[in-house]
């Protein structure tokens, strides 16, 4: 008899479950609100004789800036070079690519992303340019967003005929520009 009064006793208290479930009221979820898209900015890279040899692509993200850059083969030498942001949106001086002027947000001695006194806003990790003179190259940095970049003078991304060692003033010994490209 217990059994059967157990078994009774579970189905009365399944049938006030579900009923329970069915009257309750469901409460509309809210869809979540759109975030806007985030601000970017692109920069076609022009070569040592102002040939377009490829893109950077700069896109905001929460804390900080996503840099894609996409070259050509035959774009640079192959192995490490330097690359930073430049202050001024000009790389009019063709091969030489001076009137960008200095990194991004230089500060004396505090070139360098090794260094203890910096680094500057302009620094980034090195580009590698395979076999064949292309790269690819993604990096993401704390210290720009695409307004920075865009501002008044705007700004350029400079590459270098050689690797930036994070420390040595002024520009890590990277050398001379061999690519530039202003950012809009």
């Amino acid at each position: 008899m217990i059994p059967r009064l157990s078994l009774a006793a579970a189905a009365i208290a399944l049938g006030a479950c579900a009923s329970t479930a069915a009257a309750a009221p469901e409460t509309p979820v809210e869809p979540e609100a759109a975030q806007p898209a985030p601000a970017t900015a692109s920069a076609t890279i022009l070569g040592t004789a102002g040939q377009e040899i490829g893109t950077a692509q700069l896109t905001d993200a929460p804390h900080g800036l996503m840099v894609r850059v996409e070259l050509a083969p035959g774009s640079l030498t192959p192995g490490w070079h330097g690359i930073h942001f430049h202050a001024v949106g000009d790389c009019s001086d063709v091969g030489m690519y001076k009137m960008s002027g200095g990194h991004v947000g230089k500060m004396d001695g505090g070139h360098g992303l090794f260094n203890p006194e910096g680094p500057e806003a302009g620094d980034l990790p090195n580009i590698w340019a395979a076999a064949d003179g292309s790269a690819g190259y993604e990096a993401f940095t704390t210290l720009d967003t695409v307004e920075s970049l865009t501002d008044a003078d705007g700004s350029a991304i400079i590459i270098h005929e050689a690797p930036d060692d994070g420390i040595t003033q002024p520009i890590g010994g990277a050398g001379a520009r061999v690519a530039c490209g202003v950012v809009s």
